[in-house]
C-alpha cells in the first residue's frame, strides 16, 4: 500500500498492474526527454548572440520536427493501446464476485456459491487494534484466490460509485442499473486496499475496499466457514 511522501505508484501485484507501471516509466522517459530538449533550446535561444543562417530557414530541419513528434506518438500510442485491451480481456474467470455499492459501504456477493455474500463497513476508528490503518480496514474483506482470474461484477444501488484498488490495477465505475465488469490476477497473497474514487455524498471517504488474496486451499477453508455462518 502507499506510504506517506510516496511519489510513484504502489507496487504492483497483478500482472496488468505492472504492465501500465512499465508504461508509466516508458511514457515518463520520453516526457523526460523532450522537456531535456526543450529546456535547452530555449537556454541557448536566450544565451547565445550568433545567428545560424541555416537554422532560420531550413527545410530538413522542418521535416524533422514534423515526422519526430509523429514517431513518438506512435511509441507512445502502442504499447498503451496494448494495455488497454489487456485490461478488457476477461478469459474463463475462476470466480465472480459482483460488488454492489451503497451509501456508504459495500456489498459482496460470490455468486458461484448459493449463499455466500456480506456487507462490508469501515472499521471506525476507536474500534481499530494495533497495526490496523485508520480509514481503510474494513469489518469483512473480500476474500479472493491468489494467482486465478478473478472477476467483478460492479454496480450500485443508489448514487454512482467506483470500486477501484490500485495495486491491482483495477478501478471500474458502479452505476445504478447498470452492470460493468472488470478482472484481475492477484499474483502474490496480501491485502490490497482501495477506496470509493467517485464523489457520492456525505461519507463518500468513508467506504474504504479491502481485498485479501490468499492461497486457494485457504479461500476454500474461508469459504467452507462463511457458508457454515450463513
Amino acid at each position: 500500500m502507499a506510504h506517506p511522501s510516496q511519489l510513484g505508484f504502489q507496487d504492483a501485484a497483478s500482472p496488468v498492474m505492472e504492465e501500465l507501471l512499465h508504461f508509466h516509466d516508458h511514457a515518463l522517459m520520453i516526457v523526460f526527454l523532450i522537456s531535456t530538449l526543450v529546456l535547452y533550446i530555449i537556454v541557448a535561444m536566450v544565451s547565445t548572440k550568433l545567428t545560424n543562417k541555416y537554422i532560420l530557414d531550413s527545410q530538413e530541419i522542418e521535416i524533422v520536427w514534423t515526422i519526430l513528434p509523429a514517431v513518438i506518438l506512435i511509441l507512445i500510442a502502442l504499447p498503451s493501446l496494448r494495455i488497454l485491451y489487456l485490461m478488457d480481456e476477461i478469459n474463463d474467470p475462476h470466480l465472480t464476485v459482483k460488488a454492489m455499492g451503497h451509501q456508504w459501504y459495500w456489498s459482496y456477493e460470490y455468486t458461484d456459491y448459493e449463499d455466500l455474500g456480506f456487507d462490508s463497513y469501515m472499521i471506525p476508528t476507536q474500534d481499530l487494534t494495533p497495526g490496523q490503518f485508520r480509514l481503510l480496514e474494513t469489518d469483512h474483506r473480500m476474500v479472493v484466490p491468489m494467482e486465478s482470474p478473478i472477476r467483478v461484477l460492479v454496480s450500485a444501488e443508489d448514487v454512482l460509485h467506483s470500486w477501484a484498488v490500485p495495486a491491482l490495477g483495477v478501478k471500474m465505475d458502479a452505476v445504478p442499473g447498470r452492470l460493468n465488469q472488470t478482472a484481475f490476477i492477484a499474483s502474490r497473497p496480501g491485502v490490497f486496499y482501495g477506496q470509493c474514487s467517485e464523489i457520492c455524498g456525505a461519507n463518500h471517504s468513508f467506504m474504504p475496499i479491502v481485498v485479501e488474496a490468499v492461497p486457494l486451499e485457504h479461500f476454500e477453508n474461508w469459504s467452507s466457514l462463511m457458508l457454515e455462518d450463513a
